[in-house]
Order: C-alpha cells, then sequence, then structure tokens
C-alpha cells in the first residue's frame, strides 16, 4: 500500500483592509461575532459558518481534477463549541444543507482539533461552530487531504506581469508577494516563486522592491501582448539556465489580489490528476468598487460576441457561490490572472503581436484544452464598462478579425460588414466620427494581410493610432459647462412609442435642426442620448474627464461614403487576408520573429 503525506488545500481566510473588507465573502455570523487580530471572538449563541467564497471547499472539483482522497478540517479554538461537520448543493433553484458530522466539546486553553468528513461528500464542505458560552475563539485553522506521495508533483510558479507607468498599482502588488510569499520561509511558496515585470514603460525602479526572485525588465511599448509575451521569453529563458518553472500566471498590474489564490493555485497544481496536466487555471474577475460582484468567471468567445460566463453574480450570496461551481461550455480565460502549464509556453508557440484586446483570446483559444475555475480564486479590478479609450475602437474589431480568421472560420464577410456597420452607424450616431475613422483603419489594416503584420511597428503604429481618437481631458478645462446632474439623467433617458418612431425615421436628429447641449456616458452612450443635440459632451466618471463631440451633415456624408468604399475592398480581399493568417500563422508565433519584434539582442 502506498505511503500517503497530508496536503494542505485552502486555508482559513478572513476578510483585510486592503484586500478585501466584505464579511459575508469570508464567513456568515448573523450576531455576537468581532472579528479582531485576526481571531474571531464568539458569544454565547454565536453561531459561525464557512459556507462562503473563500472559505467554501469546492469539493467536487477537487475530487474531479485531483487526487485528493478525503478532507479533514483543523481548527484552533478556545472555549465551549458545537462543531457540525456540513455540506450544501444546489438542485435546481434549491439549497439542500446536511449535517455530516456534530460534536461538542470544552476547550479551556487554545488547541488545534483536527475532524475528518465522512467520505461520501458533494458540492460545497463547510463547518458550522457555535459558541455555547461567552468568550469563545475562533483563531484560525484550514482544510487539508491525504494523497499518496507519488501523486504529489513538484511545482514552481512563475509570474507574468506587463505593466505600463502604474508605478503605484505595480510596487504595491511585487511588496504583497515579496512580503508575503517570496520571502516568507514559513510560506509554501517560498522558494517557489518568480516573478517576471515587462517595464513596457521603462519608468520601474527595481531597487524599490529589491529581491533576487523579482525581475524587472525594460521592454519596447508593443502593448500587453509584447509584455506578456517577453515574460513568456524571459521564462523560458530562466529554465534553459536551470531553473524549473512549471507553470507562469499572466495577471494585470493594476489588479488587487488575494495571496490565498495563488496559495490555492499551488496546491491544485501540486495534486492534479495526470489526465489534467495541461489544464489551465482561471481566476475570476470581480469588481474593485463592490468587490462581491463577480464580472466574470471564464469565457466563450462566440465569433467576437463574447459571453462573459458568470458575470452579475453577487460572491456574498450562497445561492451564486453554488451556481459559480457549475461547469459550463468555456473556451478561455482573460490574463488578468491565467495560470499556463511551462509545456504550452513554448518557443514557437507564443502569442500573436495584436498589441492589446484580444491577444489572450487567441492564445486560450489556440492552447486551451482544460480550464479549471474554481471560488476563491480572484483577483478585484476595475469593471471595463468604467473604462474607455476612443483608440480602442481600432484594435478591437480588427483583431477580432484576426482572431476569428485562425478560430473560427464560419466567420465570413457578410458577417464582417454587418459587424463593422451596426458599431459604425452608431458612433455616427454619436458624432464621434473620429472612431468611425478608426473602424475602418483596422479594417484595412486586417485586409492587409500577414505581411503588413510581420513588417509593421507596434509602438510606432500604436502612438498614431492613439493621437487619431478623442483625448478626454479634465472636465474644467473643457469650452463647454459641466453638470454632474446632467450626466446622471443622460443613463436613464429614453424614448419610446411614437416619439422612438420619429427618432429613427429622422435618422435620430440629422434630418431635423439640433440647438441642445447634452451629457453622455463615454462607455455607456445610447443613440437617444444624442437626439437633438448639437453637441455632446462625453463624461467619465471614474477620471472626471471628457471630450466634446458636435453634429456634422457633412461628417456623416463622409462617414458613410467610406463605409461604402470599404464594402468594395471587403468583397474583394477579406478571403485573401483570411486565409493569410490561417496559413502563416507560425511566423508570427516563434520566439525568433518576437526577439526582432522586440529589438531584443
Amino acid at each position: 500500500m502506498s505511503e500517503k503525506a497530508t496536503v494542505k488545500i485552502q486555508n482559513i481566510l478572513w476578510p483585510q483592509a486592503g484586500i478585501c473588507s466584505i464579511e459575508d465573502m469570508y464567513f456568515r455570523c448573523p450576531k455576537g461575532c468581532l472579528l479582531t487580530n485576526g481571531s474571531l471572538h464568539m458569544s454565547q449563541g454565536c453561531r459561525v459558518t464557512s459556507d462562503t467564497y473563500f472559505n467554501g471547499v469546492s469539493i467536487d472539483k477537487w475530487k474531479k481534477y485531483t487526487s485528493i482522497t478525503d478532507l479533514q478540517l483543523s481548527l484552533s479554538l478556545k472555549g465551549h463549541f458545537r462543531l457540525c461537520l456540513c455540506s450544501c448543493e444546489r438542485v435546481n433553484e434549491e439549497i439542500i444543507h446536511r449535517v455530516l458530522h456534530e460534536e461538542i466539546f470544552d476547550l479551556p486553553e487554545r488547541k488545534e482539533l483536527q475532524f475528518t468528513y465522512p467520505e461520501k461528500l458533494k458540492g460545497m464542505a463547510y463547518f458550522s461552530l457555535e459558541s455555547l458560552e461567552d468568550g469563545g475563539e475562533l483563531y484560525g485553522g484550514s482544510y487539508s487531504t491525504l494523497v499518496p506521495k507519488e501523486a504529489i508533483h513538484p511545482v514552481k510558479l512563475g509570474i507574468a506581469i506587463c505593466t505600463f507607468k502604474r508605478e503605484e498599482y505595480l510596487y504595491n502588488n511585487l511588496s504583497i508577494l515579496k512580503n508575503l510569499l517570496i520571502e516568507n520561509p514559513h510560506s509554501e511558496l517560498y522558494g517557489n516563486l518568480e516573478v517576471f515585470v515587462s517595464d513596457n514603460g521603462k519608468t520601474l525602479d527595481a531597487e524599490k522592491v529589491p529581491s533576487k526572485n523579482i525581475h524587472i525588465y525594460p521592454n519596447k511599448n508593443a502593448g500587453g501582448a509584447a509584455g506578456f509575451t517577453r515574460c513568456m521569453i524571459e521564462a523560458l529563458q530562466a529554465n534553459k539556465s536551470g531553473d524549473q518553472i512549471t507553470h507562469l500566471i499572466l495577471m494585470d498590474d493594476d489588479i488587487t489580489i488575494e495571496p490565498e489564490s495563488l496559495l490555492k493555485t499551488y496546491r491544485l497544481l501540486s495534486i492534479l490528476k495526470p489526465e489534467y496536466k495541461d489544464a489551465f487555471i482561471g481566476g475570476a474577475m470581480l469588481q474593485n468598487d463592490k468587490q462581491n460582484m463577480q464580472v466574470e468567471s471564464g469565457a466563450f468567445w462566440n465569433g467576437g460576441r463574447l459571453v462573459s460566463l458568470k458575470h452579475g453574480l453577487n460572491m456574498s450570496n450562497l445561492t451564486d457561490c453554488l451556481y459559480n461551481e457549475v461547469e459550463e461550455a468555456r473556451e478561455y480565460n482573460a490574463w488578468w490572472y491565467c495560470c499556463i502549464p511551462m509545456a504550452v509556453v513554448r518557443e514557437d508557440n507564443l502569442p500573436l503581436p495584436i498589441f492589446i484586446r484580444g491577444d489572450d483570446v487567441e492564445y486560450g483559444l489556440r492552447n486551451t484544452k482544460t480550464l479549471i475555475l474554481m471560488n476563491g480564486i480572484c483577483v478585484w479590478h476595475e469593471p471595463f464598462e468604467n473604462k474607455y479609450s476612443s483608440f480602442l475602437s481600432y484594435y478591437i474589431l480588427r483583431n477580432q478579425l484576426i482572431d476569428n480568421s485562425l478560430h473560427y472560420p464560419k466567420y465570413g464577410k457578410r458577417r464582417l460588414k454587418h459587424d463593422l456597420y451596426s458599431r459604425a452607424l452608431r458612433e455616427i450616431m454619436y458624432y464621434r466620427y473620429k472612431n468611425v475613422d478608426l473602424l475602418i483603419r483596422g479594417v484595412r489594416d486586417y485586409l492587409k494581410g500577414v505581411d503588413w503584420l510581420l513588417a509593421s511597428d507596434g509602438e510606432a503604429l500604436h502612438k498614431d493610432i492613439m493621437a487619431s481618437g478623442y483625448k478626454a481631458e479634465p472636465v474644467d478645462k473643457l469650452p463647454m459647462d459641466f453638470f454632474y446632474s446632467n450626466y446622471v439623467k443622460s443613463l436613464a433617458e429614453n424614448d419610446r412609442g411614437r416619439k422612438r418612431i420619429i427618432r429613427l425615421l429622422t435618422l435620430n436628429g440629422y434630418l431635423l435642426p439640433s440647438f441642445k447641449k447634452k451629457t453622455a456616458s463615454m462607455a455607456k452612450v445610447r443613440p437617444y442620448n444624442a437626439y437633438g443635440a448639437r453637441k455632446i459632451l462625453y463624461y467619465d466618471v471614474t477620471s472626471n474627464k471628457g471630450f466634446i463631440c458636435k453634429k456634422s451633415l457633412s461628417e456623416m456624408i463622409r462617414c458613410v461614403s467610406a463605409l461604402i468604399k470599404l464594402d468594395r475592398e471587403i468583397s474583394k480581399k477579406y478571403s485573401s487576408a483570411k486565409q493569410s493568417y490561417r496559413k502563416r500563422q507560425k511566423e508570427l508565433q516563434n520566439v525568433k520573429f518576437w526577439k526582432k519584434y522586440l529589438e531584443l539582442n
């Protein structure tokens, strides 16, 4: 009989200032509990449960993907308690709770106790702890399992971060990684973590976060794709030099991270079943302003009509936590947190040089066989609907076409024209004529095929693209008065019935005289916001900046004429451009190309 070893799979976590302070994501306690100095003080009758996003155990996934054989709970306690080992699962719309074991004990001094769950365990495993007297103390704990020693794999993580002039975010995250994981001898990741940072802005001071395990590389500003690829190249070189990095986590620079996400990823990888050795592990994105709200947990490309899975779930809510564990069809995970086996990161299998927006999609579609998603592996990030940049009009459509050429061959010229017209006509309705030009330019550059992308200078192109879009400025510097109440009103205004018919028949008001000055959201504008307006102040609530667009019949006619001309180009050139990407993709994804592209020696 093979010898077994105890492997920790999760720590019991507490909310922390600076990371996440929402208690219901960590424990549920209706009354009588006080969390101070890293322990929970419990009065008589206080009942704490761990059926939460961070402290519940996704037992079905641990059983499916790893060599887990049982589940043990360790708690550090002092006091008189009733403990219940429990499970819950969602069946249709009903949550079924089960008490699997109950025990009462009295501990006059602090002591660590261990409990074993029954073998037949489904859904979410958790515990319930009730203090039977005042003065109960829960200091912490963990979940663990016994696995055969031969089933434990050596794991060393690399973290790849691409940054461009976001020093404040990056130094903070590097300090967290250094202090809690890299240089903490009590951490499982001590000696098992290397950090690679691509400094696309060439502004970082390595002395501010000194560590032999944090490597900062000044890099050409050719976007996130180039930054993450530079990190991949450096990780490959580190392994050639004798390092043993087994997995690379691609991570955004401006996130808030729960360090346990990294530890949980490490533990998963260390006991993965052989059939899942090439699995990707994805981290969910939660909102940094509403930390319990989920933006995405895995995604489905859907030919460019992106489906963000599990969007809008409330991770304080048990029903949503259980639904979050339901596995659906999924194709990739975005690179705010995505763990990739180094067996996949090869010199002949690097990302495409498409700057931003679509690099993670393409690489994921190309390489993801199994994507593991689990409650508690996440980052917090500013929602993308709160971010708006005019120049992205160019990249989003152009890169969608490149990705579809490679991974969605059914996408044809008719669908391209539909996507182009729908986006361009909306921008015309919003008087954002520069965005129409960017859309047209993106399609034209795609139609030039692989030779154009091989020869292009991503950094110089990006500067030109940025200069071609609208530049937001502080609202008090704009030549139009800004009133926040008008912005709030614009978020709700709409029309219906007869008014809507008139608006549509007059081409959203283009055929009518316009005198109003209106305000609208940059990212959430709708056609009615522009109806009847002569000028629109587009406002971004997160930066307090904006830009102004003016109605112009001549500009509208110019844009429509350019679209008609482009329609003919699409008919002639789309098929050959699509084939050039499909046949010559490998010319863009090898280390020789990338070293030349990044001007590396």
